[in-house]
Parts: C-alpha cells; structure tokens; sequence
C-alpha cells in the first residue's frame, strides 16, 4: 500500500498546500505568486510599482514548498503558470489578464476597492 504512495503527494501534503495557497492568496489586498526570474512576473510587478499599489509577493523559487503551492493553485485556478494574480481574494489571472485589464480601465479602480491604492492615486 505504501508504495503506490511513495512517488505521488499523499492528499493530507496536497491538502495542506491548497490551503497555504487559499490563506495567501486572500491575506493581503493583491497576491501576486510569481517565480524570479520570469519576465511575465516582472511586467506584472512592474505595472503594480507603476501604479502605486501594495501588494504580497510569493516568489514560489524561493518557496521550499513552491512547487506544491504551484500545484495546488493550478488545481484551485486552472492556471499553471505564473504570474497567478488575486486581488481582494478573487482569482485575476496572469500577465496577460492584468495587462488587459489595466488597458482596459479595470484595473485601477479593482485595486482601489481592495485597498491597495488610494483614492488620491486613481486617476492613473
């Protein structure tokens, strides 16, 4: 029986990083789980500076359970790879989707409503 297990996480370590993933990924107004070295990741952290918005990063390569969280935010989320970005708690998405939603007027006012910028900085 053992064996079968042996090369596979056993649910209780699959369990654990979904949850690590859940509780980061809701404790502090934007979540950016990012690897560092990726390019994405570094646009992404780069608009978010850009705007002047406070946000936790996860560099999931310096994680010693980095690929588990990856892992389990890849069953939670459907995305494998990262940037994976929350905002107030709700899955965003990766560069892509922020990019997108910074052209597209959304961002802004998202990261506003969650606390990560003030009010006084909107207008950018």
């Amino acid at each position: 029986m053992g064996s079968i297990f042996s090369s596979q996480k056993s649910k209780e370590e699959r369990e654990m990083a979904l949850n690590k993933a859940k509780e980061t990924a809701s404790s502090a107004p934007v979540v950016v789980f990012s690897k560092t070295y990726c390019g994405y990741c570094k646009r992404v952290k780069d608009l978010f500076n850009q705007l002047s918005a406070a946000y936790k990063v996860i560099e999931l390569d310096e994680e010693s359970d980095g690929a588990d969280i990856q892992a389990a935010l890849a069953e939670w989320t459907g995305q494998k790879t990262v940037p994976n970005v929350f905002i107030a708690g709700k899955h965003i998405g990766g560069c892509d989707s922020v990019l997108a939603k910074h052209q597209a007027g959304q961002l802004t006012s998202l990261l506003t409503d969650a606390g990560a910028i003030a009010n006084n900085s909107a207008q950018l």
